[in-house]
């Protein structure tokens, strides 16, 4: 696969602010540089969305929202909930944290109905399914993205940027194996300069989770967030 040209590798990028103390203010000039640099979307928590949706009404920009984040522990039912809620202040993609916990405790079949119940709240919007790759081994990110796939989800995604580590090429390529060609894969985390973001597209990435998007397409210099 040969390197995206900055325009192509824009339109990878989900320009991202999930910061606890974000302001509006910077919410609008989120929106405002992922206006000026052709990102695909904007990733903010849900109470942000309706701000996101009013800079952006118009474009092609789109508004994504985080749903049970960061943890993926709460209820199933208040993850769906949430997501009805998200969707209708303006959210057109949601990224779901999973919850970890069962995964890891081999309760298949709770996860797969956790993520259904987001997925059925989701209707025609697209889902992606947060992982949290660096608290799991290569069998239960293995299992996850089997579950996903059987679900048919729009994207699994690595990490929420909020944990011990963010995205790794070994774990894109993972993903990327298990889930196949017909679903996403979001490298979220860490990615914060346009030779790593050019490698996780390589390993198979088809979205970048970040906030370094304006260093990645210009090649200017990274800040430590997400």
């Amino acid at each position: 696969m040969t390197s995206l040209d900055p325009t192509a590798l824009a339109q990878t990028i989900d320009h991202t602010l999930l910061a606890a103390d974000a302001s509006r203010e910077q919410i609008a000039t989120l929106c405002a540089e992922a206006r000026e640099h052709g990102f695909y979307s904007v990733c903010v928590n849900s109470s942000q969305v309706p701000v996101a949706a009013r800079h952006l009404a118009g474009s092609a920009v789109k508004v994504c929202a985080v749903v049970g984040f960061p943890l993926g522990a709460g209820l199933s039912a208040a993850k769906a909930a949430e997501t009805v809620l998200t969707i209708a202040a303006g959210a057109q993609e949601i990224d779901m944290v999973l919850n970890i916990g069962w995964l890891k405790e081999g309760l298949y079949t709770d996860v797969r109905d956790d993520i259904a119940a987001v997925l059925q709240a989701c209707g025609e919007v697209p889902l992606k399914v947060i992982l949290e790759t660096c608290l799991l081994d290569d069998a239960q990110k293995v299992r996850a993205c089997e579950i996903c796939r059987e679900l048919g989800v729009a994207f699994v995604k690595t990490s929420t940027g909020f944990s011990r580590s963010g995205a790794t090429l070994e774990d894109v390529a993972l993903m990327r194996r298990v889930v196949g060609p017909d679903i996403g894969v979001k490298a979220s985390g860490g990615v914060r300069d346009v030779a790593t973001a050019q490698a996780m597209i390589q390993a198979g990435a088809t979205r970048l989770g970040t906030s370094s998007g304006i260093a990645i397409v210009t090649g200017g210099q990274a800040g430590s967030g997400y």
